[in-house]
C-alpha cells in the first residue's frame, strides 16, 4: 500500500488494458487483411471487365452472324479453313480494323469464290449474251483481267482500309501523347494511363483509343509485358507507333522518366505533321499544272478570243 493505493488496484486494470490494446492490434491487422483481399478481388474485377470490353467482337446484327455462321460451316464441309492458315488473313484485317471472328473466314471465302463469279460472269457477257463484238483475243484478255482483279479485290479493299486507318492512327497520336504525359506526371501507372487515355479518346479517336485499351488490357494479363507492346507494333505496322513503343520500353527498362520522353516525342510526330502538311503545300503548284492545262487554259482562251473570232467571222461574211 503506497499512499492509499493498492498495487493490486493498479496491476489489474494495467493488464486489461495492455490484453484490449493487443486484442486491438489483432483486430486490425484482421482488418488489414481483409481489406486488402477485397480490393484484389476488386482489381482483379477490373480487369476481367477491361478484357471483355477490349476483346469483346463488336455488335453485329442477326444476319451478319446467320452469313458468317452459313460461310463458315460451308468452308468446314470442304476441309478448306485447317489447310488454309489464317494467321496472316488475321493480322491483315486486325491492321484493317476488322475484329469479327468470322471475318478470316469470310476473307478466304471471297479470295476462292470471287474469281470463279468473275469467269463465269465473263462466259455469259462476251460469249454466251455476246454483249460485246470484238475479236477473241480481246475477249480472252478482258476475261483474264475480270478474273485477276477479282481474286485482288479484297487484298486491295483491306488495303484502303489498312491507309486509312494509319492515318486516322497517326493524326491522333500526338493528343493521345499529350494525355500519356499528363497522366504520367499525375503520377498514374503506364497501364492506368492507357486505359485513361482510352476512356477520354473514344469518342474522338476510336481507332487509337481501341489500341490503347487492348494494350493496357495485355499488359495486364500476359506474362511478358514486351508481348504487349509487340502485339501493338503488329496490329498497327506504323513506325509512329513503334517508336512509341521503344520509348516505353526505354522508360520501362532503364527508368528514365516517362512524362519526358513522352513530351519529346509528341512534339516530334507533331513536328512531322507539319513538315508533311508543307510538303503537300509544296506539291500542290505542281499537281496543279496539268488540271489548268486542259480544263481551266480552253476556257479561258475561248472567254477570252471567242468574242474577237466571231467579229472576225461576221467581218468577212459581210465582206
Amino acid at each position: 500500500m503506497f499512499a492509499g493505493i493498492v498495487i493490486d488496484d493498479v496491476l489489474i486494470p494495467g493488464l486489461a488494458l495492455l490484453v484490449g490494446l493487443a486484442i486491438l492490434l489483432v483486430w486490425r491487422s484482421l482488418m488489414r487483411r481483409d481489406r486488402l483481399s477485397a480490393r484484389l478481388k476488386a482489381l482483379e474485377k477490373r480487369r476481367v471487365r477491361l478484357r471483355g470490353e477490349a476483346l469483346a467482337a463488336p455488335n453485329r446484327s442477326r444476319s451478319s452472324v446467320i452469313i458468317g455462321g452459313q460461310i463458315r460451316s460451308f468452308m468446314d464441309r470442304l476441309n478448306l479453313t485447317g489447310r488454309t492458315p489464317t494467321s496472316g488473313p488475321q493480322l491483315k484485317l486486325q491492321r484493317a480494323g476488322v475484329r469479327s471472328p468470322d471475318a478470316p473466314v469470310i476473307y478466304l471465302f471471297c479470295r476462292m469464290v470471287l474469281p470463279l463469279v468473275a469467269a463465269v460472269a465473263a462466259i455469259l457477257v462476251f460469249y454466251v449474251l455476246k454483249l460485246v463484238e470484238t475479236s477473241e483475243l480481246v475477249k480472252l484478255a478482258l476475261s483474264a483481267g475480270m478474273v485477276v482483279a477479282a481474286f485482288a479485290a479484297p487484298d486491295l479493299y483491306l488495303s484502303n482500309m489498312t491507309q486509312r486507318r494509319q492515318q486516322a492512327l497517326h493524326s491522333s497520336l500526338p493528343e493521345g501523347l499529350d494525355l500519356l504525359t499528363v497522366c504520367a506526371e499525375a503520377g498514374l501507372s503506364l497501364d492506368a494511363s492507357l486505359s485513361r487515355v482510352s476512356k477520354e479518346l473514344g469518342p474522338l479517336a476510336p481507332e487509337l483509343a481501341y489500341e490503347l485499351n487492348l494494350t493496357s488490357v495485355e499488359l495486364a494479363f500476359l506474362p511478358n509485358r514486351t508481348q504487349a507492346f509487340d502485339n501493338l507494333v503488329d496490329r498497327t505496322d506504323m513506325p509512329a507507333i513503334r517508336g512509341m513503343v521503344n520509348t516505353l520500353r526505354q522508360t520501362e527498362k532503364y527508368g528514365t522518366p516517362l512524362a519526358n520522353s513522352l513530351r519529346i516525342l509528341s512534339a516530334e510526330f507533331r513536328n512531322e505533321r507539319l513538315l508533311r502538311a508543307e510538303e503537300k503545300g509544296a506539291r500542290l503548284p505542281a499537281l496543279m499544272t496539268v488540271p489548268m492545262m486542259v480544263f481551266i487554259l480552253p476556257t479561258l482562251f475561248i472567254v477570252i478570243l471567242g468574242p474577237g473570232a466571231l467579229r472576225i467571222m461576221d467581218a468577212l461574211v459581210k465582206s
